[in-house]
């Protein structure tokens, strides 16, 4: 019901290989303007991630700035992006939810993640920019997407004696409904969507069971 990461993400990928050298790295990141980069191995499969960050410890390096130390320094010693990249690569598969990709960038401090098939090959990119998208949908989406998604497939019910209202995200039930458990579980399920900020439950029921 929730929107999955293939809805959002950038399918056409900056990304470089692994035996990309440290300056082809760098110009490949300012001529797109991004921070980081997918690192794909010879099959295609992501193997890692390098990002700005990545490439000034390098520099830092190289100037004697950044002390001794054995995986950083054997990493920034490099001058391949394989050498250079983060690895193993946080990634997420096409259908992971937006919630859950905004729960993994957040707990890992990383601004995007590679999007993989089951194969391990790259099929695109979602950012924290692309999953802001999600919460500032239409109110007109939301309803649509509450009647069809909620209040017909999901609970199999006629959505015509429920009332849909949605104003800046926040979400007004109205209506009658046969059983108070189904007008639980439909205002529970209709805080699932993505972009549902809040929502008020006005719905009568006909009887009270569970």
């Amino acid at each position: 019901m929730g929107v999955k990461v293939e809805e959002v993400m950038t399918r056409q990928v900056i990304s470089v290989l692994e035996d990309t050298c440290f300056k082809q790295v760098a110009a490949e990141l300012l001529e797109h303007e991004v921070a980081t980069v997918p690192v794909l191995n010879a099959r295609g499969c992501v193997s890692g991630v390098i990002s700005e960050a990545d490439l000034l410890r390098t520099e830092e390096f190289r100037g004697g700035h950044m002390p001794v130390t054995s995986h950083v320094t054997w990493r920034a010693a490099g001058t391949k992006a394989g050498d250079l990249m983060s690895a193993p690569a946080i990634t997420v598969t096409p259908e992971t939810s937006v919630t859950v990709a905004a729960r993994i960038m957040n707990g890992c401090g990383v601004k995007s993640l590679p999007v993989v098939a089951a194969d391990g090959r790259l099929v695109g990119i979602v950012s924290r920019h692309d999953v802001l998208k999600v919460f500032v949908r239409p109110d007109a989406d939301l309803e649509l997407q509450i009647r069809t998604e909620v209040l017909n497939r999901s609970l199999w019910m006629d959505a015509t004696r429920v009332h849909v209202a949605v104003a800046d995200g926040v979400v007004t039930l109205t209506g009658r409904m046969c059983l108070r458990r189904d007008a639980v579980i439909a205002t529970w399920m209709t805080r699932q969507v993505n972009g549902v900020i809040d929502v008020i439950n006005e719905i009568e029921w006909d009887r009270d069971l569970g």
